[in-house]
Order: C-alpha cells, then sequence, then structure tokens
C-alpha cells in the first residue's frame, strides 16, 4: 500500500510539474500599446505597468498560463486605424488578444481590404515594417471597463459650469484632429462652435500643455487620459470639469473569430475578477478612474449618434 502511495506522490508531483511547463510552454499573448497610460506602459528600464498589465496578468493566472505581452506603438494621426492594426497584429500571429480596445460596431466589422500593414512592435524587423498581412474577422471579449470622453478646463476657465457640450460656447476651444472629440465639437449644433476652435496635429502638438499653459480654455479627451495627465504633473492648472459626454465606449479585449474558446475562458475570467472587487482594484492601483462597463456592450454607430444630437 506505502509503495503504491508513493509511486501515486510521484505521478502527482510530475503531473503538477508538468502541467506548469505546458503553462510556459503555451503562454496567453495579449498585445498592449506601449505608450497608453494609465492603461499600458512599455518604457525602457522601468517595470511594464498599467491597469492592462495588472489585469492580463489576472487573467492568464486564472488560465493557469504564463503571460506574454506583445508591446506595439500605435500611430497618433488621422490615417491611422485601431481596427487594422490590431486585426494585423492578430492575422500575424504575434497575439492571440489585443486588450484595451474600444468595442464599437464600426471596429468589430469585417475589415473593408484583405491586407493591412503592421504597427510597429517590439523585436519588429525592417522586412516586418514592410510587409503586409492577410487580414481575418474581429471577435471581442465582454467588456471590463466604460471609457467616457470628458470635458476639461485651462486656468483661465477654472470653476466654469459646464453641463452640456452647449456650454463651452464663447471658450477658446482646442482639439486633436480627426479624433472623436473633434467630430463632437465640430458637428455640435449645425457647427455652432466652429469658429472658437482650434485644430493640433495629434502625436505632435501638447494639447494639455497649451491648455496647461492658458493658451486655450477646454477640450475634449477621453478620461484616461486626463487621468494619465494628472498622474504625470500632479500641480496641473488643468481640471475636470465634471461634464462626461453621454456617448461613451466600453473597452475590451478583441480577437479573432476563429478563437472562440479563448475568448469563452476570458470572459469566466473577466466575470469572475468582476465579481471579487478585483478590476476596480486593478484600477485604482494604476491610478485610472476606474467605471464598470456599461450597457450597451458594443455601441452603436458612434458618427451617426454624434451627427443626431
Amino acid at each position: 500500500m506505502r509503495r503504491w502511495l508513493a509511486g501515486w506522490s510521484v505521478a502527482a508531483i510530475l503531473a503538477t510539474m508538468s502541467a506548469a511547463a505546458d503553462a510556459t510552454d503555451d503562454p496567453l499573448k495579449i498585445c498592449l500599446d506601449e505608450d497608453r497610460p494609465p492603461l499600458s506602459m512599455h518604457q525602457k528600464g522601468k517595470p511594464d505597468a498599467g491597469f492592462d498589465v495588472l489585469l492580463a496578468q489576472a487573467i492568464a493566472e486564472r488560465m493557469g498560463r504564463s503571460l506574454k505581452i506583445q508591446w506595439f506603438e500605435s500611430r497618433l494621426d488621422e490615417d491611422s486605424s485601431p481596427q487594422l492594426e490590431a486585426n494585423a497584429l492578430l492575422s500575424d500571429g504575434r497575439c492571440s488578444l489585443v486588450g484595451g480596445y474600444a468595442l464599437t460596431t464600426d471596429s468589430l466589422v469585417k475589415p473593408g481590404m484583405k491586407t493591412a500593414r503592421l504597427p510597429d512592435f517590439a523585436g519588429a524587423t525592417r522586412d516586418d515594417r514592410r510587409r503586409r498581412v492577410g487580414l481575418g474577422v474581429l471577435a471581442p471579449s465582454q467588456p471590463y471597463v466604460y471609457s467616457p470622453m470628458i470635458v476639461v478646463l485651462g486656468p483661465k476657465a477654472r470653476g466654469r459650469k459646464i453641463a452640456d457640450i452647449g456650454d463651452l460656447a464663447g471658450l477658446r476651444l482646442a482639439i486633436e484632429s480627426g479624433s472623436l472629440g473633434d467630430a463632437i465639437l465640430m458637428t455640435f449644433d449645425k457647427g455652432r462652435l466652429i469658429d472658437g476652435i482650434t485644430h493640433f496635429v495629434p502625436g505632435r502638438d501638447d494639447l494639455l500643455g497649451a491648455l496647461q499653459r492658458g493658451d486655450y480654455d477646454a477640450t475634449l479627451i477621453d478620461l484616461g487620459r486626463f487621468d494619465a495627465h494628472r498622474a504625470a504633473h500632479p500641480d496641473t492648472a488643468v481640471t475636470s470639469s465634471g461634464y462626461h459626454y453621454p456617448i461613451g465606449a466600453n473597452r475590451g479585449y478583441v480577437g479573432l473569430a476563429g478563437d472562440a474558446a479563448l475568448i469563452e475562458a476570458v470572459n469566466k475570467a473577466l466575470t469572475e475578477l468582476a465579481a471579487e472587487g478585483k478590476i476596480a482594484e486593478f484600477g485604482k492601483q494604476a491610478g485610472l478612474t476606474y467605471l464598470p462597463p456599461r450597457e450597451p456592450a458594443i455601441l452603436g454607430d458612434v458618427w451617426m449618434k454624434i451627427i443626431q444630437r
């Protein structure tokens, strides 16, 4: 009997070691933007950080797998397409999931082109930067955070009551060209705010820096981006107006439609982590103003909703 038990113990240990080896050999590969604080940050000489990093680690642990993050750099220009970038990374096998993805019907439709270029990613070669990748069809996970747009104010407009976009009339407005905020401000009430808007080039001009200096009075940006600004500039004169634009998007993971089992496993982990309050805790640790997902889980035609307001 003792000999049988001893044999069973050895077998159990070997099985455990094998399972651990399998987790290491088959890591959960997730693509994250290297410069999107407080969601995800990858800087030379510093540990990886951010809400999406903490969440990815927790999900991999729940699934009994190690985690491998594929860092990429999203282009900040009017011609960039987060949808095509994510699809190219997934279709090229760089990762199985892309985190922090805005869940809208527009961002999940079948791509209108068959191929796309990869965004710059860690480890990319010269050939990687030139070649095009055949695209697949995207499939979303359930959402894990709500990402609204908010009005923030420069020092000269501090304390001004903003209860609607119309309350921005008469202020010097700054906005990045081609952004969601640009579409909202430019189309509001048949262009009533146009004369007060100055456009900035994404990735080149310092929008919040100009607001901080008092060159402009207000802008409309993602709440997470304002969180990042406050963390980097604790003494900033830029303040939140407290107004959240009523049309916002949830963020979640996106994978390829053929990976249904993976999406299901991720959804199970997300449900458990949310029920335990872990996701909100990760937000607090990362300095993110965490808001739980809202209905609809996947936002409909964003542009039509904006134009109709």
